[in-house]
């Protein structure tokens, strides 16, 4: 039995102000979910007896969170890395000095080179002006906070690669990161299918194709995108297929991390819909144990055995989340917009 996850993603919110067309948690179009400060706790203290490396905070819009910071020093008081993911929309001067002064690294998502591509992949109008506003007030924030005896968190842009997006890559790399001179790293991630990306209109109109795939891994693409980025900048490229827990990842020795559920809940398989239990209630080596059998259940095995190729792996993801959800979690599903391609 493996003895715990070596990270953590817990969506912290439900809530978010925008409305993105690859929207893994389906955000804003849910109950948000939140607990209560006290409760946040707990659950922070039960995920650090699992003995994790690193946590990742997102949701949602994690920035709505008034009492995170106290949560993110739970996490550091504990050794763990802290990463969070925020849209900017709501980030100020305050939230920019709670993040740079208790985070490890504070990713900014931007989906675009321009206001046009992003703010119709991030379904709404401002969204780029608000995430380069963030950038900026980040930016500044820690050029002020530099000459202060104290760790800052690394600045990053966090990117979800799909077709729309794909030819712009380079220029958030270039001209996007230039002009943020604390700029640390740029992420670019290939789109999953789960949650809103797992909607076949969205897969046959946005999620990378087979060619867009291979070409996005391989390392002539990486080294051209590094080559436009501005020195101290650090470009990474992922495909994310290590998310599909597909029996040949387990047996490589990639082990899944463990997802949490803006009210503790935990996943069985992260990316996945289905729950095995809550932090609040049930002791957390016991959820672990439970998302360690859910890898290798019969249907499990079977369904990823066979998701070869992102439209395949999309389907393998309808069946399980079909499958594993709860009646509500289906009732969601089931009122899933159609993807109406632009």
């Amino acid at each position: 039995m493996i003895s715990g996850p070596t990270g953590i993603v817990w969506d912290v919110t439900y809530a978010c102000p925008l409305r993105c067309t690859h929207c893994y948690s389906e955000s804003g179009r849910r109950p948000a979910r939140q607990l209560t400060p006290g409760e946040m706790i707990e659950v922070a203290d039960a995920l650090i007896s699992l003995g994790p490396k690193a946590v990742a905070i997102t949701g949602g819009e994690p920035l709505l969170i008034r009492t995170l910071p106290d949560v993110v020093r739970r996490f550091r008081a504990a050794g763990m890395g802290v990463t969070v993911y925020t849209g900017g929309w709501l980030l100020d001067r305050t939230a920019a000095v709670d993040l740079l002064t208790t985070c490890t690294r504070v990713n900014v998502s931007i989906d675009g080179a321009t206001a046009e591509v992003n703010d119709r992949i991030r379904g709404r109008a401002g969204a780029f002006d608000r995430a380069m506003d963030a950038l900026a007030t980040l930016d500044t924030t820690y050029r002020e906070l530099r000459g202060l005896d104290m760790a800052l968190a690394r600045l990053g842009i966090e990117v979800t690669v799909v077709r729309s997006n794909f030819l712009q890559l380079g220029e958030i790399c270039g001209t996007l990161a230039r002009g943020i001179p604390n700029l640390r790293s740029v992420a670019m991630s290939a789109a999953i299918p789960t949650g809103l990306a797992s909607r076949t209109g969205f897969v046959e109109h946005e999620l990378l194709t087979n060619e867009h795939f291979e070409e996005l891994v391989s390392p002539e693409f990486a080294d051209r995108l590094r080559a436009c980025a501005p020195p101290g900048v650090r470009v990474a490229v992922t495909d994310n297929r290590f998310l599909r827990n597909d029996p040949a990842s387990l047996a490589a020795g990639t082990v899944p991390m463990m997802q949490v559920e803006p009210d503790g809940a935990v996943r069985a398989m992260a990316i996945y819909e289905g729950t095995i239990g809550n932090l609040l209630t049930d002791d957390p080596a016991e959820l672990w144990n439970r998302c360690v059998e859910r890898w290798s259940d019969p249907f499990v095995v079977r369904t990823l055995s066979a998701a070869g190729t992102m439209e395949s792996w999309a389907a393998a993801a309808r069946r399980i989340d079909y499958r594993f959800g709860t009646d509500e979690d289906r009732a969601r599903i089931d009122r899933r917009p159609a993807y109406l391609p632009h």
